[in-house]
């Protein structure tokens, strides 16, 4: 089922129109640190994280008293541990409306086939698919001026056209983070390059509702330029951002006969969205304008 179309047009904007105007009663989304929110910390959150799934969760329960969200992601998982994982416990929910994100922990860490992936990833979508709930697929982002992530940018694209195909197949949504070309900003990502920062999730959830075509209250940021850096100077961050993220980040991933690491779904469970403490469209977290 195709994102159905509003009477107007989704735009980001502060006036509270289009209250309702989506069929969803019920979100749950699956995936790995991606969708989980890790980089945008709120204590207030479920897990202490927020996100873009959140954000989106947050704008589409405006005006729908019976909207419940849950979130199943889990980080660091690898696509068929999101599939095993995630797939069933998400029917049992009985969701209307499906976000998937996987395969970018195999492609960046386990140097994954993204044919074999795609594979795997088309039966899982077309389990989903089959509850008539709408699916929406994300093409990875484009991690070509990142050292040393940038080596994965022709696997990603063949991945990403492989989802392409998929959702042309279950007739599914894809949000387009490649295409997303805000997020080359070095201010939407988290100081680990690896996740991304409030600014970041924020334009994500964005991406995703336009993608839906659901009018929401999201206003778009656009972030300030850096000051200039010499190129010794960049490449010491490169060095120091290697040290001290990617290399033990990947040490973990690889290393073998790791044991259950306990994580949990921040959200296992379908609720509202909101407590008292937090309207609709809130932008919680550091302002990345002050």
């Amino acid at each position: 089922m195709n994102a159905p179309s509003a009477d107007s047009p989704a735009e980001g904007g502060s006036a509270g129109f289009g209250a309702g105007l989506h069929p969803w009663s019920r979100y749950v989304a699956l995936g790995d640190s991606f969708t989980e929110g890790v980089g945008d910390p709120e204590p207030r959150s479920p897990g202490g994280l927020r996100g873009w799934a959140d954000r989106v969760a947050e704008e589409l329960s405006a005006g729908h008293e019976d909207f419940a969200y849950a979130n199943l992601a889990i980080r660091g998982r690898l696509l068929h541990q999101i599939l095993d994982e995630q797939v069933g416990p998400a029917l049992a929910l009985k969701p209307d409306l499906i976000t998937v994100n996987a395969g970018g922990n195999d492609l960046i860490f386990h140097r994954s086939d993204p044919d074999k992936l795609a594979a795997r990833m088309d039966a899982g979508v077309e389990l989903l698919a089959s509850t008539g709930a709408t699916v929406v697929l994300f093409a990875g982002p484009d991690w070509g001026a990142t050292p040393v992530l940038g080596r994965t940018r022709t696997k990603v694209a063949i991945f990403n056209e492989n989802l392409r195909t998929i959702a042309a197949r279950h007739d599914a949504v894809i949000a387009d983070l490649w295409a997303l070309r805000q997020l080359t900003h070095p201010r939407m990502w988290d100081p680990d390059r690896l996740h991304f920062s409030p600014l970041g999730q924020h334009t994500i959830a964005i991406m995703v509702l336009d993608t839906l075509n659901v009018p929401h209250t999201l206003e778009p940021m656009t972030p300030k330029d850096l000051a200039g850096r010499t190129w010794r100077e960049a490449r010491a961050d490169d060095i120091v951002w290697a040290r001290e993220h990617l290399f033990p980040w990947v040490l973990q991933r690889i290393k073998k006969g790791i044991p259950d690491d306990g994580r949990h779904a921040k959200r296992p469970d379908p609720g509202p969205v909101f407590g008292t403490w937090m309207p609709p469209g809130t932008f919680v977290g550091n302002d990345p304008e002050s």
